[in-house]
């Protein structure tokens, strides 16, 4: 299926890079990791769609992983 001449697995790339690129504009740590999260989970979705891209997959399943830790685990530093 394909919008606007674009395929579907493209949009999600797409869109996948914008979350990425948009959560290095923010200015609060804390909402950096989770734009930059949610451009992580549509990366994962979209090696998925590429019949299991495992770099991109294994790649950003750990960058999310980081996020968490720093988001859930660790203490929060003074921003």
């Amino acid at each position: 299926m394909d919008i606007l001449g674009i395929s579907v697995t493209e949009w999600v790339g797409y869109l996948a890079s914008a979350a990425v690129l948009t959560s290095f504009l923010m200015k609060k740590m804390r909402t950096l990791r989770i734009v930059n999260t949610l451009g992580c989970a549509l990366f994962v979705f979209y090696g998925v769609l590429l019949d299991f891209s495992w770099p991109i997959i294994i790649t950003n399943v750990t960058i999310m992983c980081i996020n968490f830790y720093y988001l859930f685990i660790a203490k929060p530093a003074s921003e």
